[in-house]
């Protein structure tokens, strides 16, 4: 298994939402969606962001509150990472836009 993605399914390491050109609720809003977004694992050297196709069954919203910048999200998808299909699982803070995530090897 490559190193990063070992390092990064031990456990739950810092993450936040990556947006750009802002960083706002109302596009990290589009970004789900959209069923595509982007998480930065923050505790890797320079970050690691990672495009993340969410699997809409698995994520859950429901205590979202959007128009308020509240609650949580917690967002699951699939993705290649260094030629490793992974899942990453982060749940994410509204207020602020960042928390805990970590990845998990997928068999194919």
């Amino acid at each position: 298994m490559n190193e990063l993605v070992q390092r990064l399914s031990q456990g739950d390491h810092p993450v936040e939402a990556s947006l750009k050109p802002e960083k706002t609720v109302t596009a990290f809003k589009e970004s789900i969606d959209r069923g595509y977004v982007h998480i930065k694992f923050t505790n890797t050297k320079g970050g690691t962001d990672l495009g993340v196709r969410l699997d809409q069954e698995a994520s859950n919203l429901n205590e979202a509150d959007f128009d308020h910048q509240a609650g949580k999200v917690h967002l699951v998808g699939n993705l290649t990472l260094n030629y490793e299909k992974v899942r990453c699982i982060a749940d994410i803070d509204l207020e602020t836009l960042e928390g805990k995530g970590h990845l998990e090897s997928v068999e194919e």
